[in-house]
């Protein structure tokens, strides 16, 4: 017997299950003949901002862009450090070297892959400007802790949401709380395009005026570069196939939500350590990650099942061949290169249904007992 495959991310689902709202927003745009930073995109920025609860939206080309541009926004000067997790994706640390800033790297809080911010401190320096929270899998980081450090040390606050589109701490939803936010809409995140697209959040006009410089060659009006720009732009498709998209986001969340909820149940008192969600925050599942020892083996044994699984990330940024012994970090690493060997994302988006993570489940539940393997603490 043939077995249904299941996908790790599955984006084709979330276009099937609004295929005619997409279809026809992408109608609307080839009638109208206007494709690069027009009325498609000026909506969208509109109306995800009031969902953040930002007063500016900035469209541009990434969520890659959207960090490098919101770090030259800041001006930061030169030889500036900017601190952020070596647990993340590549993407975060690229993006700082991009805007001609110099990465530190901290450890993570084991439970919730997100920034210690207790080892802040362990790497300030005269040259210290800027802290880039990561709120990875969905879970915010203590934004309460950090802004306090910040404040404290007149450090600039970049929100990477790039996983977190409709993540809320203290019953905000991230990327309000920073001097600005950077969010990708990659096709597997939450709120995800049909190819590339980012964007950058702010309260203060005069950053967002100099991003909508930035992302466009300097040009502030008549073509004339007033500052050094790039060319980086969310095109109007992407724009009005996200404003589609964004309607549906909470009812997507709720639904990763509830799904979440069913594995951490059907995975109790098994060799699994599941996600942690803690009271103050409001985990939004763009992945569902576990921990277990032998990792590769029983990705094998899944993927002999018909089941993808994916690692998010193998290798820490401080340990990778572009990346080592480059970059400074905290004395202590432990919990993030712990977390590299152990980490699993199973199948996770908002189309699977209930059989589909009792399936995953049940073959998770099977290793554990057919291994013998002890549970992971």
């Amino acid at each position: 017997m043939t077995l249904e495959p299941i996908p790790q991310s599955d984006p084709r689902a979330s276009y099937l299950a609004h295929k005619q709202e997409i279809d026809e927003a992408i109608a609307r745009v080839l009638d109208r003949g206007s494709y690069i930073l027009g009325e498609e995109v000026s909506a969208f920025e509109r109306e995800f901002a009031s969902y953040i609860g930002a007063a500016h939206g900035i469209g541009v080309a990434s969520g890659t862009d959207a960090l490098m541009l919101a770090l030259r926004a800041c001006d930061l000067g030169a030889d500036a450090e900017v601190i952020t997790v070596s647990h993340t994706a590549v993407a975060s640390i690229a993006a700082i070297e991009l805007a001609g800033a110099i990465p530190v790297l901290v450890d993570i809080d084991p439970q919730t892959y997100t920034l210690d911010v207790s080892q802040i401190e362990q790497v300030l320096t005269p040259r210290t400007r800027a802290i880039i929270p990561v709120h990875l899998y969905g879970h915010p980081a203590a934004m309460d802790a950090i802004l306090e450090m910040a404040k404290r040390y007149h450090l600039r606050v970049i929100e990477d949401c790039a996983q977190s589109h409709g993540a809320q701490y203290q019953r905000r939803k991230v990327g309000s709380f920073g001097d600005l936010a950077a969010f990708s809409f990659y096709p597997t995140k939450n709120l995800g395009a049909i190819g590339d697209g980012g964007m950058i959040l702010c309260n203060d006009p005069a950053l967002a005026d100099r991003l909508r410089a930035l992302r466009q060659y300097g040009w502030q009006s008549a073509r004339i570069s007033t500052l050094p720009g790039a060319n980086s732009r969310l095109d109007e498709l992407q724009a009005a196939i996200l404003r589609v998209k964004l309607r549906h986001l909470d009812q997507d969340n709720l639904q990763r939500h509830q799904l979440a909820q069913l594995y951490t149940k059907l995975l109790e008192q098994s060799c699994y350590a599941t996600p942690t969600e803690l009271t103050d925050a409001r985990h939004t599942y763009h992945q569902y990650v576990v921990r277990v020892s032998d990792r590769a083996p029983l990705q094998a044994f899944l993927t002999q099942q018909a089941i993808t699984t994916a690692v998010h990330y193998p290798v820490p940024i401080h340990l990778q061949p572009a990346y080592r012994n480059r970059l400074r970090t905290a004395v202590s690493m432990q919990h993030t290169e712990r977390a590299a060997q152990q980490i699993l994302s199973l199948p996770m988006y908002p189309q699977l249904t209930d059989s589909q993570i009792e399936r995953v489940a049940h073959y998770l539940r099977f290793w554990c007992e057919s291994n013998s393997s002890s549970p992971v603490t």
